[in-house]
C-alpha cells in the first residue's frame, strides 16, 4: 500500500511539473498568443538571459526552453514558432543536435523571408573559478549531486594525481587568458557579435560559474545584439543579477589575483540558499568513487587545465 501511494505521489508530481513547464512557456506551447513582431533566442542556459536583455515592446522575445532540454515535440513547436518570427538570436549549434533539427542552419531555414538572424557565442570563463569545469562524458548523462559542476582538485584526487590546493596569481590569470583565447577561437569560426573583449577588466560580476556569465557580460552583449538586429532602442537592464540561481565559491586567492573589489565567498549559493562547500565536496567524492569511468575520461579531457594545477 505504501509503495502504491508513493507511486501515485510521484505521478502527481510529474503531472504538476508538466503543467508548470507549460505555464512557464505558455507562448511557446501556443496557450498564449505570441506578441506582434516577436523573436526567439535559442541556445543553452544563457539564452534566456540574452532574451531578457534584448526583449522590449518593440522587439519582444518569446520564452522557450533551453535547447538541451527539448524533445522532438518541442523541436516541432520551435519550428512552428520560427515560421512567424521576425528575428532569431542563436548560439552555434550543430545540425541534428541530439538527433533533432535544432542546428543553427536548420533553425535559420525555418524563418520567414526578411527575418533577421544574429549568431552569438556560447560563453565560458574560468578566470574567476579556475578550479571548476562543466563537462559531460559520453555514456554518462548523470550529474554529480548538489551542483552540476566539477572541481578539478577533487577529480585529480579521485584519479590519484597530486595537485595544489590553490594557484599562484600568475596561474589564475593564465586560466582566464586560456578561456578568452578559446572564446576567440570559437568566435573566429563564425558569429555576428563577439564577446571575448568583454572579459577585461576582470570584475566579480563577469561570471557566477564557468558557464554562467553575469550582468557585466550580458548587458554590453545585449547592446551589441540589439544593434546587430537593427532594432530600435537599447538592451534592457532587468535590475537584478542575471543567471544567478547557482553561484560558485569565490576563493580568496582568486580575489587577490585579480585585485577584485569583492569579498571572497567560501560556499556555494544555490536557489538563494547557502550550500556548504565541504558538503558538496564529500558528495562529489562519493560520486567519483561510484563513477570511475567518468573520472578517467574527465581527467583526459581536462588535461590542459589540470596541467596548470599540476605545475603550481
Amino acid at each position: 500500500m505504501r509503495g502504491s501511494e508513493s507511486g501515485s505521489g510521484s505521478l502527481a508530481d510529474d503531472d504538476a511539473a508538466v503543467l508548470a513547464r507549460r505555464r512557464h512557456y505558455a507562448e511557446f506551447f501556443g496557450d498564449t498568443p505570441a506578441p506582434d513582431g516577436y523573436g526567439v533566442v535559442v541556445g543553452n542556459c544563457q539564452a534566456e538571459s540574452i532574451r531578457l536583455v534584448v526583449s522590449t515592446d518593440a522587439h519582444p522575445g518569446v520564452r522557450i526552453p533551453a535547447v538541451h532540454e527539448m524533445d522532438a515535440e518541442d523541436a516541432a513547436r520551435l519550428h512552428r514558432l520560427l515560421a512567424g518570427a521576425s528575428f532569431l538570436v542563436v548560439q552555434p549549434i550543430r545540425d541534428d543536435y541530439r538527433g533533432l533539427p535544432l542546428g543553427t542552419a536548420q533553425l535559420r531555414a525555418a524563418l520567414p523571408p526578411g527575418a533577421r538572424t544574429v549568431v552569438v557565442p556560447s560563453l565560458r570563463y574560468g578566470g574567476l573559478h579556475p578550479f571548476q569545469a562543466a563537462i559531460r562524458v559520453p555514456g554518462i548523462d548523470e550529474d554529480p549531486p548538489l551542483v552540476a559542476y566539477h572541481d578539478v582538485r577533487l577529480l585529480a584526487e579521485a584519479a590519484g594525481l597530486p595537485v595544489a590546493s590553490t594557484l599562484p596569481s600568475a596561474a589564475v590569470r593564465a586560466v582566464g587568458e586560456d578561456s578568452v583565447a578559446e572564446l576567440r577561437r570559437r568566435e573566429d569560426l563564425g558569429v555576428d557579435v563577439v564577446a571575448s573583449d568583454l572579459y577585461a577588466p576582470v570584475v566579480a560580476d563577469l561570471a557566477r560559474t564557468v558557464n554562467h556569465p553575469g550582468n557585466a557580460v550580458f548587458l554590453p552583449l545585449g547592446e551589441r545584439i540589439v544593434a546587430a538586429l537593427g532594432a530600435p532602442g537599447t538592451a534592457v537592464d532587468p535590475g537584478r543579477p542575471i543567471l544567478a540561481g547557482v553561484q560558485a565559491p569565490l576563493e580568496p586567492w582568486v580575489v587577490e589575483a585579480w585585485n577584485l573589489d569583492a569579498e571572497p565567498r567560501r560556499d556555494w549559493i544555490v536557489g538563494g540558499e547557502v550550500l556548504d562547500v565541504d558538503a558538496v565536496a564529500e558528495e562529489h567524492r562519493r560520486w567519483y568513487a561510484a563513477h570511475p569511468a567518468f573520472v578517467t575520461a574527465a581527467v583526459e579531457r581536462l588535461a590542459p587545465l589540470l596541467g596548470r594545477w599540476r605545475a603550481a
